[in-house]
């Protein structure tokens, strides 16, 4: 398992209210691969977030999806505070912006 491959998978994870992957969307923050364990610190787009309650849940799970992965971190922290600036290129233009 390397890092393309985690974000690859982290690129299946949909935010619920927006049709854009929580990696394009800018919401993963950090990823790191050590030994068999992945470490991934993540925000929302706000802290009252309705996907706050399983968005975390849903990246865990496709990570421990991947051949290889032992045990999978996910941290949700809201500093820095997500802005529509976080968004990569192809997210920008999926939205209209």
């Amino acid at each position: 398992m390397s890092l393309p491959e985690v974000i690859d998978r982290l690129r299946t994870v949909f935010d619920p209210e927006i049709p854009v992957n929580v990696y394009d969307l800018g919401l993963i923050y950090d990823v790191q691969v050590i030994a068999s364990d992945v470490y991934v610190v993540m925000t929302l787009t706000t802290a009252t977030c309705p996907a706050a309650a399983f968005l975390p849940e849903e990246v865990r799970s496709a990570l421990e999806n991947i051949p290889g992965v032992g045990t999978v971190h996910v941290e949700v922290t809201y500093e820095p505070r997500w802005t529509q600036d976080r968004m990569n290129a192809e997210a920008r233009a999926q939205l209209g912006f």
